[in-house]
């Protein structure tokens, strides 16, 4: 169980009185000795009269989180409910049939690991497969990519390649990489609904790569999409290798736990068990309704009072551990797509959200930690521990190098306090699967806690959407411009735009005309490029 003190009246924050500081640190100190995990808050303007005036917000935000638990429609806008806390114990789903659907995918993914690890499940040509291809986009890669860095033991599971973009660099990169293994390589295509456009676009690319190397396609394949979508219905019919559900009522940004997270786990030789294992623990942590007792609540209450309820300043992810290197970016969707909104649940213009950078500690103290140090004070920073030192790296000339990334952490923490900066700070006494669940689970929790003080809908998405629409409009638009270029008529981009009655595109027609000018298309363009109402286009 998690433990936090207070005696008496806390402290106000003033670094230059060390008994007061002292006392903060122990009254405001959580401690979970199961979970092997501290947060220390002691350095965040969270005072006595702020934990006085959170006591009837948080009293509705746990009771708006035990709602969502118990399956509530937290996503009024999809009208869907908010599930991925029954991912890791499925004992509280709404329903028995939700409950045994769960365990049931955990069960079939584990043998499905299982047999492909131990060579039962091989590739077409007679081989054991050697490496995984991974098509996902968003939190459908993101949340495989922190698995894969952080967790996985060099000579344990298969290989992971990600196509997580529709950069036709980055793919050609990535298929010169996969090379002659491509015959043994299994693909997992990741997209919910099946019909997003980046995954579609890159399994559509891996399946050309496959076929020209006349492989059959279908039997390196794996699906997880929700039950019927479009990806779902493809792979059935095309006899896919295997299909995992991703459920209606996990969102990308939170679907770690889900087959997202589990399958690469199984596949990469991961206990995903004490994955989510130690979710499920830091679930338990976090449903106590108890501010100071609730890590997740004094986080949320943290990054409340530190950007006045508005954002106002940005989260500096600081791990100092290598297998964390992208826990900052799997942090900026989880929190930024999350809680930054326009509208609030009144449909008020609130312009809510918490910017997230970082990437690692030390080597990224010596990049930025002058600005945080000196420059504006616009952030605060998350540092993020473990105690732990892998025994296979000895002492040499009078040094332990744990020693020394300790020393660095503290005394950037030190020279950022004495800069009036402020941070929390997050210890793990070792680092391994069982904890890496229990800090995703920490911050899926805050983030839900800070979402209902600031009154928003933390499980949509409608920037996002609105993207997804003006990026298809602009394809549509290259359709017709191309279309009308097929005559070999010289056009300049008004004559083009006029033609097409859409006289406002004329920017996003000189967008579209430049990327097929520099491309073996067949536009060519005459005239001066720094003056775009010199220029003339036309299909040769």
């Amino acid at each position: 169980m998690g433990t936090s003190s207070m005696a008496g009246s806390l402290p106000d924050l003033d670094i230059s009185d060390g008994a007061g500081q002292w006392q903060r640190f122990c009254n405001l100190l959580w401690h979970h000795e199961s979970l092997g995990m501290w947060l220390d808050v002691s350095r965040m303007q969270l005072n006595q009269p702020q934990l006085d005036q959170f006591e009837q917000p948080f009293a509705k935000a746990f009771e708006a989180m035990a709602a969502i638990e118990a399956g509530a429609v937290a996503n009024a806008d999809e009208n869907r409910q908010v599930g991925h806390y029954w991912l890791r114990n499925s004992a509280l789903a709404p329903d028995q049939e939700t409950a045994a659907h769960i365990g049931e995918e955990v069960a079939r993914m584990q043998q499905f690991g299982a047999d492909l690890l131990e060579g039962k499940i091989k590739a077409p040509n007679g081989s054991t497969f050697s490496n995984v291809l991974w098509i996902g986009i968003g939190g459908s890669g993101l949340g495989p990519v922190l698995m894969i860095r952080a967790l996985q033991e060099n000579g344990k599971g298969l290989p992971f390649h990600f196509l997580d973009n529709v950069d036709p660099d980055g793919m050609s990169r990535l298929f010169n990489a996969i090379g002659p293994s491509l015959p043994t390589t299994l693909v997992v295509v990741v997209s919910k609904s099946g019909g997003t456009p980046e995954p579609h676009i890159g399994m559509v690319q891996a399946r050309h790569r496959f076929e020209l190397a006349g492989c059959q396609w279908s039997q390196h394949a794996v699906a997880i999409t929700m039950r019927d979508s479009k990806l779902d219905k493809e792979a059935a019919e095309q006899g896919w290798l295997n299909r995992f559900d991703m459920f209606d009522w996990v969102g990308g940004r939170t679907s770690i736990t889900s087959a997202v997270g589990v399958l690469p786990a199984v596949l990469a030789g991961i206990d995903s068990a004490a994955f989510l294992a130690g979710a499920a623990e830091m679930d338990c942590a976090t449903r106590l309704p108890n501010l100071l007792q609730n890590p997740a609540a004094l986080m949320a209450a943290s990054w409340y009072v530190a950007g006045d309820g508005k954002g106002k300043r940005d989260m500096v992810v600081l791990p100092y551990r290598d297998r964390l290197e992208v826990f900052s970016r799997y942090l900026q969707q989880l929190v930024m797509e999350s809680l930054g909104k326009r509208l609030d649940r009144k449909e008020q213009v609130v312009h809510q959200g918490i910017a997230v950078y970082g990437n690692k500690g030390s080597t990224d103290q010596h990049a930025y930690v002058q600005q945080l140090r000196d420059g504006i004070d616009n952030f605060f920073a998350t540092f993020i521990e473990v105690l732990e030192d892998p025994t296979d790296i000895p002492m040499l000339e009078d040094c332990y190098p744990g020693d020394f990334l300790d020393g660095f952490l503290q005394g950037t923490r030190a020279a950022l306090s004495e800069g009036g900066r402020q941070s929390i700070t997050i210890t793990l006494e070792k680092f391994n699967a069982k904890n890496l669940g229990a800090l995703v689970a920490l911050f899926e929790r805050a983030v839900g806690l800070y979402g209902e003080l600031v009154d928003i809908n933390a499980y949509h998405q409608p920037g996002v959407e609105a993207g997804k629409k003006a990026a298809a409009e602009i394809l549509s638009l290259q359709k017709q411009v191309e279309s009308l270029l097929q005559d070999g008529v010289e056009r300049s981009v008004k004559q083009i735009c006029d033609e097409l009655a859409n006289p406002t595109a004329q920017e996003p027609v000189f967008f579209i005309l430049r990327h097929l000018c520099g491309n073996v298309r067949g536009i060519i363009a005459k005239g001066n490029w720094s003056d775009p109402l010199s220029l003339t286009f036309k299909k040769v």
